[in-house]
């Protein structure tokens, strides 16, 4: 008989956080691989357009050439800007909860806070992915649209974000 392994975790949530989980779901994922790609190929019809526009023989109408810039300076704004200002929103839903509490074992993920609990069995976080400073579980549809960020400095010993990974690798799949 296997023994259970439960590991907890106790953490204030941060931008940070929230942040770096949605960069990573955008890395892990089909559909926010495809988001940063179609923002970088806007950007670059973008830019070329501008490189047409002031390589013309009439030369660079002002007009044009304004609109370009600043559709360029959005493009890149939002691909660079947007997992800041998503992990913002998310992290202002969770900040009045106060800390929160994980309880990792083979049966599921159960967070606590202030005002909240929420069990999650494994069929319901199919995947994770593990960045320097958090794991994000991800459920199991394309678009990663559920996740749970632990933050690995919730542990209270270094040796408990193995025994997490371990848990983790048992249940879900690393992407």
């Amino acid at each position: 008989m296997q023994k259970t392994t439960t590991v907890e975790l106790a953490y204030v949530p941060t931008t940070a956080d929230a942040t770096g989980a949605v960069r990573a779901r955008r890395r892990a994922t089909s559909a926010g691989r495809r988001q940063g790609g179609i923002i970088l190929a806007c950007a670059i019809i973008v830019l070329g357009d501008l490189v047409l526009a002031s390589t013309a023989a009439k030369g660079p109408h002002l007009g044009s050439t304004v609109i370009c810039l600043a559709a360029l300076a959005l493009f890149i704004g939002l691909y660079a800007f947007g997992p800041v200002l998503r992990g913002r929103r998310i992290h202002r839903m969770v900040a009045g909860q106060g800390e929160f509490r994980a309880v990792v074992s083979d049966a599921g993920v159960r967070l606590t806070s202030r005002d909240s609990e929420a069990t999650y069995r494994w069929p319901m976080i199919t995947r994770y992915v593990e960045t320097a400073t958090l794991f994000v579980l991800l459920t199991p549809d394309k678009h990663g649209v559920g996740m749970l960020v632990l933050p690995k400095r919730g542990a209270a010993e270094p040796a408990d974000a193995d025994r997490l990974r371990a848990v983790l690798d048992r249940n879900a799949d690393r992407i």
